[in-house]
């Protein structure tokens, strides 16, 4: 199908020699599905060839399903409603420099890969086509932009693995855990030495794959931690959070413990997890970094216009940014997260935080608004396509804020229900996306709020009860 280059072909007929000399046994093909999660096939070393002369295909309804894996589509439509109708086959084509060995099963190896039509046509709903088009404009700028990833997330003991048959429902009730560390000790010594092992252990893994991890922290909550990694191009650390999040999870498990990436657990004094968006920009011609100021607390024309666009675009963005009914929830006041759309220098309260020094080659932005579990490339893309739209109009940012839980700026969406409204109805990524992409996204994340909206909460259980 002409799928592969001859580059990639190149790179394909390295990886199989590779496979064969360190004796690999099998390949996990893998894509990021709508949410960020990786799904698959795995396949015997024998077959690994065919993965890249033929594709791998898989149901297109895994591109279908909500977050408790129900399809949310009608894929038995006959009159053209649903993006792929009959549960038909998608094809898997494998991104040869993505091979990795697993570090914590050497006997295999993972590939990602891109999904496009079963006869090869590109198709709208792939997470890494998103990234690749919002890279691609702002190339056509002779622009490239930087992104560093600053990552939260849990380990917890986990005391019992939900495995009974009345546990088992869709989706799966969540496992028992308790702490690791106490926490509240926030970058402490003695607390890093009581989470060293597992710590070093998915520090070394994550090192052994080539993701170019920069800091190991102890975060602020209970069994809370932090890894940053060095900045990159987008779709690099597109692939390393996917990657990285996978891997935590897997090694954890295999150790009889827990990871989450969930914004903000229902835990005894849990703290929430955020996922900060280190950005830049630089020109495409020289290397130079269009974010850092000739003085200090300017902003160049570049960085005004493009903190202007993501203030803009917040509320439209937050779907793609915040993507679930709790990650809502964690937008408090005074909780080191946002919950108002303006920025600041050097302000962890604000939603962008401005880091911006003259000749200092690493000046970026860093927004503080998404969360640890949203799809990184449709995260990241948002912040390539509003962030672009500013430059390219001419938009200029507000005057800073000192105060960023007070005063009247307008607040991020306050619920899921409110970013989908905002999204649907955004001109930007109707034309950036298309509209078949924002229909289709819209539709998967109505599905899952209005299950939410017809579940009796625990609150309401207590509140009326008795008293009604």
């Amino acid at each position: 199908m002409g799928l592969l280059g001859p580059a990639e072909c190149d790179a394909a007929e390295a990886v199989l020699a590779q496979m064969e000399a360190a004796g690999t046994e099998t390949l996990r093909l893998l894509f990021a599905d709508q949410h960020g999660i990786l799904r698959g096939k795995t396949l015997v070393r024998s077959a690994a060839r065919s993965a890249f002369e033929a594709g791998v295909k898989v149901p297109s309804t895994l591109l279908l399903k909500d977050t408790s894996h129900r399809t949310a589509f009608d894929v038995w439509d006959q009159e053209g409603q649903s993006p792929m109708e009959g549960a038909s086959d998608v094809l898997l084509v494998p991104v040869p420099s993505s091979f990795r060995i697993l570090p914590w099963s050497r006997h295999s190896a993972m590939m990602l890969c891109g999904v496009v039509g079963a006869n090869g046509a590109p198709l709208p709903f792939c997470s890494r086509r998103i990234l690749c088009l919002a890279q691609d404009r702002l190339a056509a700028e002779g622009l490239v932009a930087k992104i560093g990833l600053e990552v939260e997330f849990h380990i917890f003991d986990r005391v019992d693995p939900a495995l009974s048959h009345a546990q088992s429902t869709m989706p799966g009730l969540p496992v028992e855990t308790r702490n690791l560390t106490q926490g509240y000790q926030f970058l402490t010594e003695t607390r890093y030495a009581e989470a060293e092992d597992i710590l070093d252990v998915i520090r070394r893994a994550a090192q052994d794959m080539g993701m170019p991890v920069r800091t190991v922290e102890i975060e602020m909550g209970p069994s809370q931690f932090e890894f940053t990694f060095d900045p990159s191009d987008p779709m690099t650390q597109a692939d390393t959070m996917v990657m990285f999040r996978t891997m935590v999870k897997e090694i954890c498990a295999a150790r009889g413990l827990h990871a989450s990436f969930m914004a903000k657990p229902k835990l005894d004094n849990v703290m929430a997890n955020g996922w900060h968006i280190h950005q830049s920009v630089q020109s495409l011609s020289d290397g130079r970094n269009l974010f850092a100021p000739d003085e200090p607390g300017e902003l160049t024309p570049q960085a005004s216009g493009w903190i202007a666009g993501l203030l803009d675009h917040a509320a439209e963005s937050a779907l793609l940014t915040t993507p679930t009914v709790n990650g809502y929830k964690r937008y408090q006041p005074y909780q080191l997260a946002p919950n108002r759309i303006q920025w600041g220098h050097d302000n962890r309260g604000a939603m962008i935080r401005a880091l911006m020094n003259p000749d200092d080659p690493a000046s970026r932005i860093e927004n503080r608004a998404p969360d640890s579990t949203a799809n990184p490339y449709l995260a990241i893309a948002a912040q390539l396509i509003a962030g672009l739209e500013g430059v390219t109009g001419g938009h200029v940012a507000p005057a800073p804020t000192r105060s960023p839980y007070e005063g009247d700026a307008a607040q991020l969406p306050t619920s899921l229900g409110t970013a989908i409204d905002a999204f649907a109805g955004s001109r930007l990524y109707r034309r950036a996306l298309g509209d078949e992409f924002v229909d289709y996204l819209v539709t998967l994340k109505k599905f899952e709020w209005e299950r939410y909206l017809i579940t009796v909460s625990e609150w309401e259980q207590n509140e009326y009860f008795n008293l009604f």
